[in-house]
C-alpha cells in the first residue's frame, strides 16, 4: 500500500494522511493483510481516532468472515459495495429473519448501496471470495452502543459459528423463496 497507515491491530489501520486518496494498489493490499491476519478482515479508518464525530472506513472481509448479528444504538450507519457481493440480513429481537438485501457492486445489477437508521440485529453474509466496502457512521466509538445478539454465537466459538452459518444459509434461502412469491 502506498498509502501511510498507522496499525491499531491486524485487523485494523489508520491512515496517517490529512487527505486520503485511495486507488486500486491500496486495495489490493487491503486484500492481502485480510487474507493474512486470523479473523480474515481488515479495515482502513480515514478518520484520524474513535473519537471523530464522522467514521468513514474502507473493510475488506473474505468469504468465509463471521459478523456476529449485532445492532447500533444512537447511529446510523450506511454501506456502499465496491467488490463482491453479500446478503445483508436483519432479524428480529429473538433471531427471525425480517429482511434481506442482496448487495452487490455497481457492475452487479444489485443494489450497491444500503443506509440503516434504526437500531435492528443486522449481519453480513459474504457471497462472494472477498467483500470490499464503503462503511460511515457518527462517532465516537462507544462499544456500548453495539449490542451483540445473544441467540448468535461469539466469533471464537468455531463450531457454533459453523452451524449457526449453515442454519442461516438455510433460512436465508427459505426467506428468500417466500419472498418472492
Amino acid at each position: 500500500m502506498k498509502i501511510k497507515v498507522t496499525a491499531e491491530s491486524e485487523e485494523v489501520v489508520f491512515s496517517s494522511e490529512q487527505t486520503t486518496l485511495l486507488d486500486r494498489g491500496d486495495i489490493d493490499g487491503l486484500k492481502s493483510m485480510a487474507v493474512k491476519n486470523s479473523r480474515k478482515k481488515v479495515r482502513l479508518c480515514a478518520h484520524p481516532n474513535v473519537e471523530d464525530h464522522l467514521h468513514e472506513m474502507f473493510i475488506v472481509h473474505t468469504k468465509d468472515t463471521y459478523i456476529r448479528p449485532h445492532k447500533h444504538l444512537n447511529k446510523s450507519e450506511s454501506l456502499h459495495v465496491i467488490e463482491g457481493t453479500v446478503d445483508f440480513v436483519t432479524f428480529d429481537d429473538v433471531g427471525n429473519i425480517v429482511g434481506l438485501n442482496q448487495l452487490g457492486d455497481y457492475s452487479s445489477g444489485r443494489s450497491f448501496y444500503h443506509r440503516a437508521a434504526e437500531p435492528r440485529y443486522h449481519t453480513l453474509v459474504i457471497t462472494s471470495d472477498m467483500l470490499i466496502f464503503h462503511e460511515v457512521t457518527n462517532g465516537p466509538l462507544n462499544r456500548a452502543d453495539t449490542v451483540r445478539a445473544p441467540w448468535a454465537p461469539e466469533e471464537e466459538d468455531f463450531s457454533a459459528v459453523s452451524e449457526y452459518m449453515e442454519n442461516l444459509a438455510v433460512n436465508i434461502e427459505r426467506y428468500a423463496c417466500t419472498e418472492k412469491q
